[in-house]
Parts: C-alpha cells; sequence; structure tokens
C-alpha cells in the first residue's frame, strides 16, 4: 500500500503492516471534553480510519482552556460536531461519526459498541461512565477508562492499573464501590492520578461569562445538547496539560495495541505495556475500562 503523506514519519516507526492495521480499526470515544477530544485527536493523527465520538453537550466558554475543538468561534456548536470538522480538516479520508447525544443503558444499542476494536471512556457522569462499563464487559468489547482528571496540575503524576489497583483518585474511588454493588468483577485498565490539590474558595461559579451560553435543561426539544453545570454541586478545576495527558495515554494504550500486534517482529517495542496491560490486552474478550 502507498503510505498517505500525513503518515509517513509514522510509519517509519510502526511499519507499513501496523499502519494498515490501524487504517481498519475502530475506536468509539465516550466524551469529548478535556480528556476524549485530545484522545480523539491523537487517534486522528495516528492513523485510526474510523472514529465515533459521542457527547450530549455544547461548547462553552469554560471549555476553551482545556478542549480541542473549543474555541471563541465554535461556542454554543455542538462539541461532536466542532470536534468532527477539526478531525477530517487532519486526515479527510477517515471515518467520522458523531452522536450529540449522551450514552444511557436504554440506548445504548444506538451507539454499535460491538463494532468497535476499541472504546475509550472519558465520561464524567458515574452512572453512565457505569453503564457503559458493565456494557461494554457484556459486549466483550476492549475498553480503556479515564478517572477524574480534575483538581490536578502535575501530569507527571499519571498512570495506568487495572481498575481494582487504582489509589488516590476519588472518581476511581466511587467508580470501584460502583461496579462492587452492581456486581462486576471484570478487569481493565484504568488511566488516573492521586494528585489532588485544594478548592479554591469562592471560584465555583458554573460559567465565566457575562451570561450563561449554555442551553436550558428544561428545553422541551428532546434531541437538544444537555447541560451539566447547574446539576453539579462543586464546579472543579482543570488544566489542559492534565486532561490533555490523559487523553494521550488513552491513544496511546490503543496505538501500542495495535502495533504489539502488527508490528515488525524484528522491532518490539522498547518499553512494552506494563506487566499487567500486557496480560490484560492479550486477552481479547477482557474488559478494560476507562474510569
Amino acid at each position: 500500500m502507498a503510505v498517505n503523506p500525513i503518515f509517513q514519519r509514522l510509519s517509519l516507526l510502526t511499519g507499513i503492516e501496523a499502519l494498515e492495521a490501524l487504517a481498519d480499526t475502530r475506536v468509539s470515544v465516550f466524551g469529548v471534553g478535556g480528556v476524549g477530544s485530545w484522545c480523539a485527536e491523537a487517534l486522528v493523527r495516528s492513523g485510526v480510519g474510523h472514529i465515533s465520538i459521542v457527547d450530549s453537550d455544547t461548547v462553552c466558554v469554560t471549555n476553551i482552556n482545556r478542549q480541542v475543538q473549543a474555541t471563541s468561534a465554535t461556542i454554543g456548536q455542538f462539541k461532536t460536531e466542532a470536534l468532527k470538522a477539526r478531525l477530517l480538516e487532519i486526515n479527510p479520508r477517515c471515518e467520522v461519526r458523531a452522536f450529540g447525544k449522551v450514552f444511557s443503558r436504554d440506548h445504548a444499542g444506538e451507539f454499535a459498541i460491538e463494532e468497535a476494536d476499541y472504546v475509550i471512556d472519558a465520561i464524567d457522569s458515574l452512572t453512565h461512565k457505569l453503564d457503559l462499563i458493565e456494557y461494554c464487559h457484556n459486549a466483550q468489547a476492549t475498553l480503556f477508562s479515564s478517572m477524574g482528571m480534575a483538581q490536578k496540575l502535575d501530569p507527571t503524576r499519571l498512570k495506568t492499573a487495572d481498575i481494582w489497583d487504582t489509589e488516590g483518585c476519588p472518581l476511581a474511588r466511587l467508580v470501584r464501590a460502583g461496579l462492587r454493588k452492581r456486581g462486576f468483577t471484570g478487569h481493565f485498565t484504568a488511566v488516573y492520578s492521586s494528585e489532588r490539590l485544594p478548592l479554591s474558595p469562592g471560584l465555583q461559579a458554573a460559567c465565566g461569562s457575562a451570561r450563561c451560553l449554555c442551553p436550558s435543561r428544561n428545553s422541551c426539544d428532546p434531541g437538544a445538547p444537555v447541560e451539566w453545570c447547574s446539576s453539579k454541586k462543586v464546579i472543579n478545576g482543570s488544566a489542559v496539560t492534565v486532561t490533555a495527558g490523559a487523553g494521550m495515554i488513552l491513544a496511546s494504550l490503543t496505538l501500542r495495541d495495535v502495533y504489539a500486534k502488527h508490528g515488525p517482529e524484528e522491532t518490539p517495542l522498547d518499553a512494552p505495556l506494563p506487566a499487567l496491560e500486557k496480560t490484560a490486552l492479550s486477552e481479547t474478550a477482557a474488559v478494560h475500562a476507562h474510569g
């Protein structure tokens, strides 16, 4: 196959077979905020040829500090549509499917998870995150899951581990508790950090603009985007250096697994996946969740 010049430098690293495998790979990214948007971009820049992006929200002015599709020009647009346009500018040959809706147990069948080679969980809502983890486990889908990335400034403290071995992350603790309550005993790889900075008093406004630019939750239109800020008790601070770092790690888990299966045997990874991840990734029926 003639190498797409976009990926010429990547092909020098992975080889042609792995590059072809990436072009055939299907990835579904649930949640395209501070973590998921960067993961989606990294996947497309890494040659993934088919990607689905799922998010019900629209771009708010407060997203600009950390979400790749959020700019002054995209405020008010659906996050998925703004990101789709960006991804197609990067690689027009990529198949990008945008779902401007919430993942839920009742509508799980709409997202063709069974057809995906990898599922990325970058969902903030605990209930929907747990629903996705359970669904992927039952569908035997390979899932990588991101835990909480708010209240952190140091990307060097990001780690990967089996969800049951995560520590120091409040969201991971809630995920573990929620999974136990549901009787879930599966295993998946989570990206997390134990760093937790104190909250800054007096900075808990839902929106940083003079008037809220988010759509109303009371809209009569069932297809209207969902605004989450007003339902949160606390709005936590977040930094792009950490959220983007987590997104890059999630994309890397996918890229490295494809390379491990299709890369040149004579040039194995110098630093392979950690033993825990490598074992989990070798079991294609196992579930890898982003927590």
